[in-house]
């Protein structure tokens, strides 16, 4: 009986051991399939193609998304605007029933694309308006009596010629150009102006301007002007001698082709009458050529450097001749008109401690723009240097601060910053 009872025992436990056993295979198995089925969906991952044809539907495969949606990370490869406008092509291409202009697209893209960059003198050229833009490149063009200037990218008058059109019709410095001959919708910059003016020599050019409160302040109020544009003859450097003070002034209104051998004639003669001090002026100048500004500081410099340019390039130096035209003692006069290439007299002269500055804080200005052409016709302005002072500081949105601040006479009643450095450039004076 013990022996039947304890082989009932056995059976009981085997037959549980075998049910235990199935249940672990039947739990492998399961595994086993999840795992394949697994490897299976990442294998497939994006294959539409072959799971269209294993018939799975298109809400599996993606491909009744919007066309041409793509993940995420897809997008964050688009990290330029050619790209972009790039996969709107190929969208247009591939689906678009319609079409559309291609010059009207690629002017209000490029047009776009310079308005929303961060810097304010990046200008599209149209072909046609790059065309007209170099049937003027000298600087004897044909004007109104306004030499211009530029901030912001946007011209405005810097100085009225006494007795010119434009002095009469009540044109000030400080006006900015909104439009010429009707044309109000496009920022007009300095050379566009004078391009302008120099293609309608001899006609009539309506010119609307703006009158701001500064050069900073937006809106003012705007009046039309009809000028028949003509070449005036305007002296750009003038020279005079204070015979009471032994001071030689010479004033510089903006940097032209010759401005330094122009400066250097002045120099000389006024050596000759006996000057012991020289008073340089470049108030209002706009600037110019940047070798002039080099070959001007060099008059008063025994050397070193007159500015740092940087590009993407690094950094170079400009460096003075080492032959100077004196080393008799120089008042340097600037104000918030001084601009360009003009501040690098500025800053040369005042690093270098060859000048007193008096006045104002120059612009700021200072920056570089060149035009490249473009395959199509058209053509890129950008700024593509900046100008540093000789000691590395910045002058672009800075501007070179005098040492002894003097603001304008607001009353209009002489010329109080020019008698000033005059009177102390006599104080300084070598009488030889």
């Amino acid at each position: 009986m013990g022996d039947r009872l304890n082989n009932m025992r056995a059976a009981a436990r085997s037959r549980k051991m075998r049910a235990h056993s199935y249940r672990l295979i039947r739990v492998f198995g399961f595994v086993i399939l999840l795992v394949a089925a697994l490897v299976l969906g990442f294998f497939l991952r994006g294959q539409t193609a072959l799971l269209q044809q294993l018939g799975f539907p298109d809400s599996i495969t993606g491909t009744s998304q919007v066309k041409g949606d793509s993940t995420a990370s897809k997008k964050d490869v688009y990290n330029s605007v050619s790209a972009r406008i790039g996969e709107v092509e190929d969208v247009l291409a591939s689906d678009s029933l319609d079409t559309y202009n291609l010059t009207e697209a690629t002017d209000k893209t490029l047009t776009a694309l310079s308005q929303s960059s961060n810097d304010p003198y990046m200008r599209y050229y149209t072909p046609e308006r790059y065309s007209a833009l170099l049937n003027n490149r000298d600087e004897s063009y044909a004007g109104i009596g306004v030499l211009f200037s530029e901030y912001d990218g946007q011209a405005y008058a810097v100085d009225v010629f006494d007795g010119s059109q434009a002095q009469l019709e009540g044109v000030q410095s400080g006006d900015f150009v909104v439009g010429i001959n009707g044309d109000n919708l496009q920022t007009w910059s300095r050379s566009e102006v004078a391009a302008i003016l120099s293609q309608n020599e001899g006609s009539s050019v309506v010119i609307t301007w703006r009158r701001p409160s500064s050069l900073e302040a937006s809106g003012g109020e705007q009046f039309v002007t009809t000028l028949v544009s003509q070449v005036y003859d305007e002296v750009n450097v003038t020279s005079e001698y204070d015979e009471e003070r032994h001071v030689g002034y010479v004033r510089v209104k903006q940097l032209t082709a010759n401005s330094a051998q122009l400066v250097q004639n002045a120099i000389n003669e006024l050596l000759a009458q006996g000057a012991g001090a020289f008073v340089l002026d470049i108030r209002n100048n706009p600037g110019g050529y940047l070798s002039q500004a080099v070959t001007l500081s060099s008059l008063f410099m025994n050397g070193g450097t007159v500015v740092e340019v940087r590009t993407v390039d690094g950094q170079s130096a400009k460096s003075a001749t080492g032959q100077p035209a004196t080393n008799l003692p120089v008042i340097l006069i600037t104000n918030k008109n001084t601009a360009a290439a003009a501040e690098v007299i500025a800053a040369a002269l005042k690093d270098s401690r060859r000048a007193t500055l008096v006045g104002e804080r120059t612009m700021g200005k200072g920056s570089v723009q060149v035009i490249s052409e473009l395959s199509f016709g058209g053509a890129l302005r950008y700024t593509a240097a900046y100008y540093l002072t000789p000691e590395g500081h910045d002058i672009d949105n800075v501007g070179v601060s005098p040492e002894i601040d003097i603001a304008a006479s607001e009353d209009g009643d002489g010329d109080n910053q020019k008698d000033y450095a005059i009177s102390l450039a006599g104080s300084l004076a070598v009488i030889q």
